[in-house]
């Protein structure tokens, strides 16, 4: 009797694994059609002359999109089907939505939106590179684009749609998004308590308080991953914590 129970007993096992696997799946399948959503909202508000609300779904975009990034990495090999569809809502999003921050009306806008739009392929190019290469699977290749998107959002609420300093800020987006550099994941949400509590921040000020604050909020963020990637946002600052920790 007991040899007949095992089978049963590790079926169930990995029934049970593989219903936690898919249960994932689906959940990060609805985070990414939400950022993809929250993207075509944005794009509505473009066209609609409502730079304030396209700035709102980008910033929150900008938060949604950490978390699918945090199920996705847990996903491992079967999360191929939910990294593809993630990365085209991160096209739709941070790429289409966020250059049509920069306005079609003229001919230097449009063209600058093209070249926009045209880096985030690049950039989502040599994401899939660094994803499949196991020596650079800690790294992205040039400036990930969620925050190239929330540095134009925060710069268009901040400065109330100027087309001069969106302009500039778009190009060194571009600039910086082209590079060879790179930079840390992140993993806010996999990371010291010290990162969580500036993602709930974020959260809470894009929700509760006025378009202004929250702008800065998102701008100091992402402005201090740009410039100091490894020395707040790397690994390499958990691991002085923890050696610091040890030695007490």
């Amino acid at each position: 009797m007991a040899h007949r129970q095992a089978p049963s007993q590790c079926g169930g096992f990995f029934q049970t694994k593989s219903q936690s696997c898919y249960q994932m799946k689906d959940f990060a399948t609805a985070l990414s059609l939400a950022n993809m959503i929250l993207g075509l909202f944005s794009i509505f508000c473009s066209f609609c002359q409502k730079p304030c609300g396209a700035c709102w779904m980008l910033l929150s975009s900008f938060l949604l999109d950490m978390a699918v990034g945090t199920i996705t990495r847990h996903l491992s090999v079967c999360s191929k089907a939910v990294l593809e569809l993630n990365d085209f809502a991160i096209f739709t999003t941070f790429g289409l939505a966020s250059a049509l921050l920069l306005g079609v009306t003229g001919p230097l806008n449009s063209f600058l939106s093209t070249i926009y739009v045209l880096a985030t392929t690049f950039r989502l190019c040599f994401y899939s590179a660094s994803e499949r290469n196991p020596g650079l699977s800690s790294t992205y290749r040039g400036l990930p684009c969620p925050y190239a998107s929330c540095v134009l959002a925060s710069t268009s609420l901040l400065t109330k749609g100027n087309t001069f300093i969106l302009s500039c800020m778009a190009s060194l987006m571009i600039l910086f998004m082209m590079d060879q550099s790179y930079y840390p994941h992140d993993k806010i949400l996999e990371s010291e308590s010290w990162k969580k509590m500036v993602y709930l921040g974020g959260i809470i000020t894009l929700l509760l308080f006025p378009f202004s604050l929250t702008a800065f909020y998102c701008l100091v963020w992402s402005l201090s991953y740009i410039f100091f990637p490894d020395a707040l946002w790397g690994d390499e600052i958990s691991l002085r914590l923890q050696n610091r920790h040890q030695g007490k």
